[in-house]
């Protein structure tokens, strides 16, 4: 066990990713546990004061609640201290890397908190956490499995590479610039990392507010039709994932 470890994790550096990968989600994944515990129990009892009854209740010191993306940025800077001051090895350096995934996710679990400076949580846009947290989680994963930006391995890059490996390169730059441009955010960044993204980014029909959609849809009422139809489709699964994932918000954009 402890030769394989050091044979795929210790010696190719990706030990303190595999770490801060399980950390990041065992950290969302019990948060969200936690902090839905708290709110059905507020909502059952018709009263939000209610949240702060019972053993699992929000955090409250001198009368100020602190959000646990509080204690998250702290372990950030905490272990990014470490890191650069220390350089630490293992067995500490995967410590690092999982206290540094514990506070990124705690942290990005209220990215919309420090978006939208105010507590936006359990309101519509307070579903932009989930996506922070998705499009984290799928980098770090993309890094653990050895991609580099725009998927070039370190193996192929040997002299008879020399005219190739540039043109990979341009290839999936100019698929990224097609998904960024068809509003296919999320699929852009990751396939900076996982090309396939960029290519199912570019192939798939844009977003009808995208700058894509205005400049080839435009004259075409029945692509206009399509791109709501397959927009209105990716919002509607979009959201029941989200819901599943962080819980359902309180107020969405219509409701009275």
């Amino acid at each position: 066990m402890g030769n394989w470890y050091s044979h795929y994790l210790l010696d190719t550096g990706r030990a303190g990713v595999v770490w801060m990968l399980i950390a990041f989600a065992t950290t969302f994944t019990i948060t969200r546990g936690i902090t839905r515990k708290i709110h059905a129990r507020a909502r059952a009892d018709g009263d939000m004061s209610k949240q702060e009854d019972g053993a699992i209740k929000d955090v409250i010191i001198g009368g100020v609640h602190i959000h646990h993306q509080v204690w998250g940025i702290l372990l950030v800077l905490v272990t990014g201290l470490i890191e650069f001051a220390y350089r630490p090895s293992s067995p500490w350096l995967e410590i690092v890397a999982a206290l540094f995934g514990i506070g990124a996710a705690l942290t990005l679990d209220e990215f919309a908190l420090w978006l939208y400076l105010q507590d936006v949580y359990w309101c519509d846009v307070g579903r932009k956490s989930v996506d922070a947290v998705v499009v984290a989680g799928a980098l770090i994963a993309a890094t653990l499995l050895g991609s580099n930006p725009f998927g070039v391995e370190e193996q192929y890059r040997g002299p008879a590479m020399m005219w190739i490996v540039p043109l990979l390169i341009a290839i999936n730059i100019a698929l990224v610039v097609i998904t960024l441009i068809k509003g296919k955010y999320l699929f852009a960044i990751i396939g900076t990392l996982v090309p396939i993204f960029s290519i199912v980014g570019a192939i798939v029909i844009a977003k009808p507010t995208s700058l894509w959609a205005r400049r080839f849809y435009g004259s075409s009422p029945r692509r206009q039709a399509r791109a709501a139809a397959h927009a209105a489709t990716v919002v509607r699964i979009s959201t029941r994932l989200r819901d599943m994932v962080g819980g359902t918000p309180d107020v969405r954009p219509g409701d009275s």
